[in-house]
């Protein structure tokens, strides 16, 4: 199978060391605007040819989109004259605005995915081998493709040792909002906290594994998550509105005192990681 693929940072540039790892693929493309960034995907060897949008489209049996969901959808045009056989699969952190914007004269070839898995660093050097390896990636509105392409996506994921789940995707963008986007408004916060005190230079040098886990995140491409945050705002709207609820209900324990309650309160928050 020849895979074209369209953005080869952390996603993209993981996906293809995987390919090449479970021997999946006869040929890698790549496609990018960048001279720098193309210099740096040959010498990664993330890729054996880089062609433009025309030739790749040509050449490729599956063409991968791992760039941001608004450049996902702008793309879309782009892809019309594909041939019957060839399969598309984004890999955006949002399902429904991207699904919803597809053609229905491509709509059987689009397989809407979403690998839960990620870390903060970015660009073509950020890819790992087995990035993929032991997580799940949802697949959305699945009742849309032929069988002929989702077959071809399920046995790549699977093959590359991932778990398969099936969502509606207006149901993902709630889900992954909880999972991913609203830790990371909250990650964000956090360091902003720290950054807008008088000196927050004496406060990181107490930093320990708690501030560093909830920080860390607050590493990722502000390009990148602005594009999340404006595509699933409404779901992040609502989820940021409970987060402050459970806020306030501490800060209201502790102002009267009430220290068995907060004592039951966070007994109840241990009880998360029974179902993780």
């Amino acid at each position: 199978m020849r895979v074209g693929i369209i953005g080869l940072g952390l996603m993209g540039g993981s996906l293809a060391l995987a390919l090449r790892k479970y021997k999946l693929v006869s040929k890698i493309y790549g496609c990018f605007r960048s001279v720098k960034q193309t210099k740096e995907v040959l010498d990664l060897n993330l890729v054996d040819e880089v062609l433009n949008i025309d030739e790749l489209k040509e050449k490729s049996d599956l063409i991968v989109l791992a760039i941001s969901v608004d450049k996902i959808i702008e793309y879309i045009p782009k892809l019309l004259d594909i041939n019957i056989n060839t399969t598309i699969v984004d890999l955006g952190s949002t399902k429904k605005s991207i699904l919803d914007n597809i053609p229905l004269k491509i709509r059987s070839n689009f397989i809407g995915a979403h690998p839960m898995v990620g870390t903060e660093k970015s660009g073509p050097s950020a890819a790992i081998e087995n990035f993929y390896e032991n997580s799940v990636v949802v697949l959305c509105d699945t009742n849309m493709n032929s069988s002929y392409h989702l077959n071809r996506v399920k046995n790549i994921f699977s093959t590359i040792q991932m778990k398969i789940i099936d969502m509606n995707s207006s149901q993902h963008d709630i889900h992954a909002c909880f999972m991913s986007h609203l830790p990371h408004a909250i990650s964000f916060a956090l360091a902003n906290t720290v950054m807008n005190h008088e000196d927050p230079i004496s406060i990181v040098q107490l930093a320990a594994g708690g501030f560093k886990d909830m920080s860390r995140v607050a590493k990722s491409s502000p390009s990148m998550w602005i594009d999340i945050f404006k595509q699933n705002r409404d779901n992040l709207l609502e989820s940021l509105d409970l987060f402050k609820n459970q806020m306030n209900f501490i800060q209201t324990l502790l102002e009267d005192e009430k220290y068995d309650e907060l004592e039951n309160w966070m007994k109840k928050a241990n009880t998360l990681h029974k179902i993780l």
